[in-house]
């Protein structure tokens, strides 16, 4: 059965993974291109609906992203978000001006609740604003059908057509209905069925995997971590013993982790798993010696990954494939599912090197968003507490180290990190937390222990709420706990004289340091 697709045009905003995000919780395929596919691409594609994001630009100066007319009169819905409605507006004869006055924040609207979009949703609603400019006169055919105190048309549509365009939000929590109005517009207006589900992605993948190995061998890139535990298990129910994981232990791995790891995927675990572990702790610290730049540690540490796979299957013989845990967020963050701008380099995507010694990558769970992946954990039988492990970046304590990478530094680290994760837990706030960990900042500063005076390093701790890891919030945790946490890392881990906690959510900040 052919699946559903919904397809984002990304024009540069901030939230787009986030629509695509919010499309998928109504059970409905989603997939994000630049707004410079081409619309041929587009078409044969066969959508069920188009959603054109938000982004920087002002749709009316010269050069600004844009789309072909054609795009509103192929007869599949579409749906504008903020510069996306702005556009619509401006393509189709209406008018975009700068706003009189810049809306930001949560906003009150009114909607007309005949609309499709606002079916069961209140008459007044509160939704997330973020422009500077406005629509200020509607395209021919279309009928306001949503306003605010500062914004004449926070709604237009015209339902002939099945164009919408809105000038909020609804995708960010901060809009309170925001999920059933994007529910009305997949459902209502496009007339989606909502039958996607893990299930058929698994049944779907395993076979997919076989056809596409035949009889050949595979190497797995295993890190222990949700996803590319996630994505052996996945491979081994397709190809059993055709795959070998190999397990890099980078020296970048938080306290006890190679070990444990080993636990689960080596000979003694519960999987049968042909697994090789691989010690190149001091490797990595040499390569590391003196590289500050965060992207630069990111590459490094991408290309010595692949470099020892490359050895370790020649000591296997002949490979046809690499595995890897590659996730939808990485592949966008890497500049290679939208249009936004690289926010980082992902060691499984933007930071492989030019050559690569294997016939191909497979990257099975490439379309899935994180919470996603957990789901396709549980469908495979993966116990709960390794399928609902703490997110841990592919390049480890690498970027939890800010500044040089060194062996007395990760020491800090992960004896910091171990304190602050086994006193979460303690507190019982380790399933509420989504994620937390200790990082090493690179300042130094003035402190007094017994009597003396002392040079040392500051740790910060990190701890996030988040649904979805696109955006996120600080974690309230109680002020006892974080004092515990502050004294037992001061009085147990050599090099640290100060604590700090950080309360920056995302955006403005990512979950990760560097």
């Amino acid at each position: 059965m052919k699946r559903e697709l919904v397809i984002v045009i990304d024009f540069g905003g901030q939230y787009n993974q986030l629509v695509a995000r919010r499309v998928r919780e109504c059970n409905v395929y989603c997939e994000i291109y630049s707004y410079k596919t081409d619309i041929e691409k587009i078409k044969s594609m066969n959508p069920k609906g188009i959603i054109l994001t938000g982004g920087p630009n002002s749709c009316y100066e010269e050069g600004a992203p844009t789309y072909t007319k054609d795009l509103f009169e192929l007869g599949i819905p579409v749906l504008g978000l903020c510069y996306g409605a702005q556009l619509m507006q401006h393509i189709l004869g209406g008018k975009v001006e700068k706003a009189p006055v810049r809306e930001y924040g949560k906003t009150e609207v009114h909607v007309d609740t005949t609309s499709k979009l606002f079916e069961e949703i209140e008459e007044d609603t509160v939704c997330w604003m973020s422009h500077f400019d406005y629509i200020s006169k509607v395209a021919p055919g279309f009928k306001i059908t949503g306003y605010t105190k500062d914004c004449p048309v926070a709604v237009a549509e015209c339902p002939e057509k099945k164009l919408y365009a809105i000038q909020f939000h609804p995708e960010v929590l901060h809009t309170v209905r925001g999920k059933e109005i994007l529910s009305n517009y997949v459902i209502n207006v496009c007339g989606c069925a909502g039958d996607w589900k893990m299930d058929s992605f698994v049944e779907n993948s395993i076979k997919a995997i076989r056809e596409k190995v035949g009889d050949g061998k595979v190497l797995c890139a295993l890190s222990g971590g949700v996803d590319s535990s996630v994505a052996a298990v996945l491979l081994a129910k397709a190809i059993g013993k055709q795959l070998t994981c190999v397990f890099v232990d980078h020296g970048l791995l938080r306290k006890n982790e190679g070990d444990e790891v080993e636990a689960v995927f080596g000979p003694d675990g519960p999987y049968d798993l042909n697994f090789i572990r691989v010690n190149a702790q001091e490797r990595y610290y040499k390569k590391l010696a003196g590289v500050e730049e965060p992207e630069a540690k990111r590459k490094i540490i991408g290309e010595e990954f692949i470099r020892v796979f490359e050895e370790e299957a020649k000591k296997i013989g002949a490979v046809d494939y690499l595995v890897q845990g590659t996730i939808y967020p990485d592949v966008v963050e890497s500049g290679l599912g939208g249009e936004s701008a690289v926010i980082k380099s992902h060691h499984n995507v933007g930071g492989l090197p030019d050559y690569v010694d294997f016939k191909e990558i497979i990257e099975p769970l490439r379309d899935l968003f994180k919470d996603e992946v957990r789901k396709a954990g549980l469908e495979l039988g993966i116990p709960e507490y390794l399928v609902f492990r703490q997110p841990f970046p592919g390049p480890g304590l690498g970027i939890r180290i800010i500044g040089e990478v060194t062996a007395e530094k990760v020491k800090i680290v992960q004896d910091a990190d171990a304190i602050y994760r086994e006193e979460i837990a303690k507190a019982g706030l380790d399933k509420e937390i989504n994620q937390y960990f200790a990082a090493l900042t690179n300042m130094r500063s003035v402190g007094v222990m017994g009597d003396e005076r002392t040079y040392d390093y500051a740790i910060a701790l990190r701890a996030v709420k988040t649904i979805d890891f696109m955006t996120a919030e600080s974690a309230e945790i109680p002020y006892e706990v974080l004092n515990k946490v502050m004294n037992r890392i001061i009085n147990e881990v050599k090099g640290v004289n100060r604590v700090m906690y950080d309360l920056t959510s995302k955006p403005p900040g990512t979950i990760e340091f560097e």
